[in-house]
């Protein structure tokens, strides 16, 4: 038994700034950003080691660097690990098909973790997929594989669309409006 301490040191920028410039921008040019390097990624994605590998309209991948820091007390990364990677590949698969000023959130996750994922393979791919993309509601499915195509989860989700808040009308000119 090893007792040797090991360390994760990550470092991020403030997420608010990077949602406050994906708000101006589509679902799909803000993840295309995201993934180029022009707006920096969330915290989440950092600490686990997770980024974003593709994006096309209703499709996108996500990585995972597979390390002992994601294990669980029996020696396998912990299957949240696996659900918080499906979530972020299905969700940013429905955020890839949203207009400037929509939003998200995932309204229900189902995942089925299939194998065991350990450090013997160093890298894996989440694939998001829309299935069904309407004006409050979009559904997506996802998988984890690794490069030779083993399955280690796959899962499908529900998302709620919001719609950007209405503008605010100009007030009436004097003559209209209410004593």
């Amino acid at each position: 038994m090893s007792d040797r301490e090991r360390q994760r040191i990550v470092s991020w920028q403030d997420p608010l700034v990077g949602a406050a410039l994906g708000a101006q921008l589509s679902g799909l040019d803000y993840l295309r950003a995201m993934a180029d390097g022009r707006i920096p990624p969330p915290p989440l994605g950092l600490l686990l080691g997770m980024g974003v590998a593709q994006v096309d309209p209703g499709h996108v991948v996500f990585s995972l660097e597979v390390g002992e820091h994601l294990y669980n007390p029996i020696g396998t990364v912990h299957g949240g690990v696996l659900c918080a990677l499906l979530d972020s590949a299905m969700g940013c698969a429905v955020h890839s098909t949203l207009a400037v000023g929509h939003a998200y959130t995932t309204l229900e996750i189902k995942v089925n973790l299939v194998k065991a994922l350990t450090l013997a393979t160093p890298t894996v791919l989440a694939e998001g997929d829309v299935i069904t993309a309407g004006r409050r509601v979009a559904t997506a499915s996802g998988r984890v594989v690794d490069a030779g195509g083993t399955l280690y989860a796959h899962a499908t989700t529900t998302c709620l669309i919001m719609q950007p808040p209405p503008t605010q009308r100009p007030a009436p000119p004097a003559e209209h409006r209410p004593v």
